[in-house]
């Protein structure tokens, strides 16, 4: 069957005023004219070959024309009536303008509804590319041109490409604000472990690239504020676990009544980081390091009361071991302190178990400690050259201590106090003792250099003089030193004295005392020695004048005996080792300058003597105490 070529309607119909004039002539005369009948069957026909191209239809095709024919042969053999196929013609065309009319109305509609589509297309193009906010690369058409059909082919493209793009921008939208909603819920505490945002609400009248870089750069700065959040939960996390260790607590117990994220088990990003789990993580911090900080202070103090206890019972050291978890501490500060149970309840107890237990041996022991400090009271006042009444003080501790009105730690604790009380005292002696111990030293030189002086064989050639001669000429340097050691000693024992208001005792004597008898005693020596030498002056003169009259001796006079060096007149003894002992003897220095010396210490107006040499040590060691610094007076 042949394809229909497209045709153009040739065809002319009744107008509807020829029509009704039909009509009122059909009514008055019952029969149409023919001429009419032949234009209007021409006129079908003439449609038909329009639709067909062609004259003659095809065979077996049923056309408009075709069917007339046909209906006028049925009429014809009918017999039908004039007025009968005019009423049917006219119905025919009657139905034929309604066909057409309605297809008319349908084609006016579909007009108008593409028009619409066509307005709509346009709006949602405009409200697309308001909403995206930017200039795209899509083909977008800038005029209206051609048909409806072409116009809205020509947006349809342009709308399919806005519509997905505006699709990929919500759901880049909706990402970004159920993360910045996730990030905020988390900081904000509201959410619970490994919950999830809903779908966020998207603004689709505004999904511009400014606003979506807007939300990004929100997004940016709570990522970068739960990161700073995660690092400080984490920090304070580990604090918490190395304080915990130290203090030998329950870390997890510990860190979960904070917050159940923050076990070691739950995934670092599933930690929270709300504003109440840093603060109750600060607070467990800093409690935690104050308990630190409690437990060390008492372990320290555990620890000294321990050392002392050791100390004072004589502890072996490998009893001590035992406990040297305990006393590596003791000095230690609080961040130093770090190896895990440190600080343990169970180890403080311990400490304190066995302070308790040492203090009830203390108290069985008290006399041997009591006694044992008591010595340690007394070696110290020895060497400060301070008399105690040593048998007294012992005796009123043993009765303290039987009687039972004192405790023993008071008692421990006031020994202890005078301990510490002499120790001070000696410290501020000891400049005024050592230059004691320099002026006894030159005091013993100088008696040596005495019995030297004396000795009329000290230039023989013996075996040992040179070292004799040595030690005379060393001995003569300090013994011009004394006066100035004397002076120097003096001032500094008046300035003690004011200092302290008390009289400054040596062994029981004073020593201004000392060193005034001294000072009398060697001028005595001085008048002595030049009293000597003048009557030596006169026996030699004497001599002279003898031997001016007696020329020459007597061949058969004698010889004296040689002269032996006796015992000092000083209260040496004759070996050159004079005693140490202090002996004050009133009598030898009668009234000039003595002191008496109170009984509560005060020095009185009178002053008793004392030897002037009293010092004994090596001869070899004296020459130690020489300064070069000091000035040599000269000699009398």
């Amino acid at each position: 069957m042949t394809e229909r070529p497209r045709f153009r309607y040739r065809c002319t119909f009744l107008s509807a005023s020829a029509l009704e004039e039909n009509r009122g002539s059909l009514g008055s005369q019952r029969k149409i004219s023919k001429p009419y009948l032949s234009s209007w069957l021409s006129g079908h026909i003439e449609l038909e070959m329009a639709i067909t191209g062609s004259q003659n239809p095809l065979p077996g095709e049923t056309t408009c024309g075709s069917l007339l024919q046909q209906l006028q042969l049925i009429w014809d053999e009918v017999g039908e009536s004039e007025e009968e196929r005019d009423k049917m013609l006219l119905q025919l065309e009657q139905e034929c303008l309604d066909v057409y009319r309605r297809k008319v109305d349908q084609a006016s509609k579909s007009r108008a509804v593409l028009l619409q589509s066509l307005a709509d297309s346009k709006s949602e193009l405009s409200r697309l590319l308001s909403a995206l906010g930017e200039k795209t690369n899509i083909n977008i058409p800038e005029k209206s041109s051609g048909t409806i059909k072409e116009q809205l082919a020509a947006i349809a493209p342009a709308l399919e490409q806005l519509g997905k793009q505006k699709e990929e921008r919500i759901k880049e939208f909706a990402d970004v604000q159920s993360q910045i909603q996730q990030i905020c819920g988390e900081i904000a505490g509201n959410l619970k472990i490994g919950g999830q945002v809903g779908t966020p609400t998207v603004d689709e009248d505004d999904l511009s690239l400014k606003k979506l870089d807007e939300y990004h750069t929100k997004l940016q700065e709570l990522q970068k504020e739960k990161s700073d959040r995660l690092h400080k939960v984490l920090d304070f996390v580990s604090t918490v676990h190395d304080l915990c260790a130290v203090l030998g607590m329950d870390f997890y117990s510990t860190i979960t009544e904070v917050h159940p994220s923050l076990d070691d088990s739950i995934g670092v990003q599933s930690k929270s980081i709300s504003n109440d789990t840093l603060s109750n993580l600060a607070r467990t911090v800093v409690a935690l390091e104050e308990d630190k900080r409690m437990r060390l202070q008492k372990l320290q103090e555990l620890a000294v009361q321990l050392s002392d206890l050791w100390n004072l019972m004589g502890t072996s050291l490998e009893e001590r071991s035992l406990f040297d978890h305990v006393t590596c501490n003791m000095s230690a500060m609080v961040n130093e302190v770090t190896v895990p149970g440190a600080l343990a309840l169970d180890l403080i107890e311990q400490a304190e178990v066995e302070v308790e237990r040492l203090d009830q041996l203390k108290f069985s022991k008290m006399k041997e400690i009591a006694l044992k400090k008591q010595r340690e009271l007394e070696e110290i006042y020895a060497c400060a050259h301070i008399e105690i009444d040593s048998v007294g003080a012992q005796e009123k501790i043993m009765s303290l201590i039987d009687s039972g009105n004192i405790e023993p730690s008071e008692l421990i604790a006031d020994m202890d106090n005078q301990i510490l009380k002499a120790k001070e005292e000696a410290l501020s002696r000891k400049e005024i003792l050592e230059k004691v111990e320099r002026w006894m030293s030159a005091c013993e030189e100088e008696s040596w250099l005495e019995d030297y002086n004396r000795d009329e064989n000290r230039y023989s050639s013996s075996r040992g003089a040179h070292l004799n001669l040595k030690r005379a000429e060393k001995a003569r340097i300090l013994v011009n030193k004394i006066p100035a050691l004397v002076d120097t000693l003096v001032a500094k024992t008046r300035a003690w004295e004011e200092d302290h208001g008390l009289c400054f005792m040596y062994d029981g004597v004073p020593l201004l005392a000392m060193l005034d008898e001294y000072t009398v005693l060697r001028h005595e020596r001085e008048e002595e020695k030049r009293r000597l030498r003048d009557q030596k002056r006169l026996h030699e003169q004497l001599n002279t004048e003898q031997d001016s009259i007696f020329s020459k001796p007597s061949p058969n006079r004698p010889l004296g005996p040689k002269k032996v060096v006796g015992p000092r007149a000083n209260g040496v003894a004759s070996n050159g080792t004079p005693s140490r002992r202090l002996s004050l003897n009133t009598n030898q220095s009668g009234g000039n300058g003595a002191r008496s010396t109170s009984k509560d210490g005060k020095c009185g107006n009178s002053r008793p003597a004392a030897p002037a040499n009293f010092v004994a040590i090596g001869k070899e060691d004296a020459v130690s105490y020489v300064s070069s610094n000091d000035p040599v007076p000269a000699s009398p």
